[in-house]
């Protein structure tokens, strides 16, 4: 199962940090992802990470901007948000997959979603 919190409401310019809990043995047996989904549109790909954390993916419109990381001790996943715009409102998701990292950060594919938490950005 995977719980993702840390949404709230900021101001343009401000930051967030999201987190995602990973329940089961394993964590460390997966890529993880962020996704992020606004009213009215697709959900689209935000962040991806590799098993190991070394290695990373950003969609264009967040690169430099956000950050991704994780802690496999803790089982965690983190998105560090900065310099938040309007047009980053949305229901943010974190997913897993076993896909190998590299079909991950080429493809994004995923296999497991959790539940999103409603990030709003006020202008």
């Amino acid at each position: 199962q995977l719980q993702a919190s840390g949404g709230g409401l900021v101001q343009a310019g401000g930051s967030l940090r999201l987190s995602c809990a990973a329940s089961g043995r394993t964590f460390s047996g997966y890529a993880m992802g962020w996704f992020r989904q606004a009213p009215g549109k697709e959900r689209e790909f935000v962040a991806a990470i590799s098993r190991s954390g070394g290695s990373t993916l950003y969609a264009d419109s967040v690169k430099g901007r956000f950050t991704i990381s994780r802690d496999n001790a803790k089982k965690m996943v983190y998105l560090q948000m900065n310099s938040l715009k309007p047009e980053d409102t949305a229901v943010y998701y974190c997913a897993a997959s076993s896909w190998a990292d590299d079909v991950v950060l080429t493809t994004r594919r995923m296999h497991y979603w959790g539940k999103g938490t409603l990030v709003t950005v006020s202008s």
